[in-house]
């Protein structure tokens, strides 16, 4: 059975995740493809969805003004897997703060119980790479690129915590829904993209 993914194509990283499950789907030998999506009918024909890293309120704001986020927020809720990456997991988020200006009212999926604090490791000129391990998903190793990263500060019952770095939460789980700081797209790594695409490939079987 064929695999059809997509990247949310609004803003952010587009390009280099479209890349990376090109070349997972290639080194896995998998049927499928990976599409750039925008609008509620391109979401409809999707088996799973990279929401990439950005600026997450203009994301937000974007996809509910074109309608998309109501079919998102359907799709998720009924089993469709998705990788948030950082404005993604934000975009997931039921609340997310910022560390300088607190309270944001920006749209949000609401799909992941956790506490969130938007851009806080710093602005752009503190970014920076560290490892990190994801365990529990088979992953002991992984170079995370964090850019204007959140981090989680409290998780519902519900919600898998899979990394954390000094003691801050940065990738969580929550049965088809991952949430990532960092930018696994910016790395040769592709054993987090792997991880998904097999993720989506389950689904389908």
């Amino acid at each position: 059975m064929s695999v059809c993914i997509g990247v949310l194509a609004i803003q952010g990283d587009i390009q280099e995740n479209l890349l990376s499950v090109r070349t997972v789907l290639a080194d896995l030998g998998i049927d499928g493809k990976v599409i750039a999506v925008k609008t509620p009918h391109e979401i409809s024909q999707i088996d799973g969805l990279i929401i990439p890293g950005g600026e997450s309120t203009t994301i937000g704001q974007l996809s509910l003004v074109n309608g998309s986020l109501k079919i998102l927020k359907e799709k998720i809720e009924k089993g469709m897997p998705v990788l948030g990456i950082c404005a993604g997991m934000i975009m997931l988020s039921k609340t997310a703060d910022d560390r300088i200006v607190g309270k944001t009212n920006q749209p949000l999926l609401e799909i992941l119980d956790i506490k969130l604090e938007r851009n806080s490791f710093g602005r752009q000129r503190e970014s920076f790479e560290s490892d990190i391990s994801m365990e529990s998903i088979g992953i002991p190793k992984f170079n995370g690129v964090f850019i204007r990263a959140p981090s989680v500060s409290d998780v519902g019952s519900d919600v898998e915590i899979l990394s954390k770095l000094n003691e801050r939460i940065v990738a969580v789980k929550k049965g088809n829904v991952i949430g990532t700081s960092f930018h696994p797209e910016l790395t040769t790594d592709t054993s987090l993209h792997k991880y998904f695409v097999n993720l989506v490939k389950s689904k389908l079987n």
